[in-house]
């Protein structure tokens, strides 16, 4: 078909549609906004974390960490430390400073409590042959019993990181518990 057929079978006042030229961007560009998108990411997320930044005592790249707040019930803690949970988040602070795994940590936190993950890992490695072994272990055995969020923590299971990583215990969010308090009077009601 031509565009004289097209436009007698259309008509004669029909126009074509303008388009607007595209601008491509070249990769210099890109990676200019790109770079500006990733900064206004950071400074949405940043949140002044009110964990402590003192000397932490340093434990060995094969130091079993175990914590567990008062009230926690043993059956809970014991099936944290075996690894019998799901584990909804992840978190891996390899190649991070400290004070960048203690922002992400603390945000890691809070987030996962936002969106009502009970259990999580964290991987932090051992740190052996370094030159100062065990630091982001050491530091995270120091920050987590400082966050009201944290019921308990345990060296994980060796399907999942072993003595480089962490399970961590979460409280349920205010929300969650509101459900669960009005399904247990539900059920006694019954």
């Amino acid at each position: 078909m031509s565009d004289d057929d097209f436009a007698g079978l259309v008509g004669e006042d029909v126009k074509p549609i303008r388009v607007k030229e595209r601008v491509n961007l070249t990769t210099r560009e890109a990676d200019i906004n790109s770079a500006a998108r990733r900064e206004a990411a950071q400074d949405e997320t940043f949140v002044a974390d009110p964990l402590a930044s003192d000397p932490v005592d340093m434990v060995s790249p094969m130091a079993l960490l175990s914590y567990c707040r008062p009230g926690v019930q043993h059956g809970v803690f014991k099936n944290l430390r075996l690894g019998k949970y799901t584990l909804d988040a992840r978190l891996d602070l390899h190649r991070l400073t400290v004070e960048e795994a203690r922002t992400i940590v603390y945000r890691f936190v809070l987030d996962c409590v936002e969106n009502d993950i009970r259990s999580a890992l964290i991987t932090h490695g051992k740190g052996e042959g370094r030159e100062k072994p065990a630091l982001l272990k050491s530091c995270v055995a120091y920050w987590l019993p400082q966050m009201e969020e944290v019921l308990a923590f345990h060296t994980a299971q060796k399907q999942h990181g072993s003595y480089g990583a962490t399970y961590i215990l979460l409280r349920k969010s205010s929300k969650k518990s509101i459900e669960n308090k009005e399904k247990f009077l539900n059920k006694r009601k019954k």
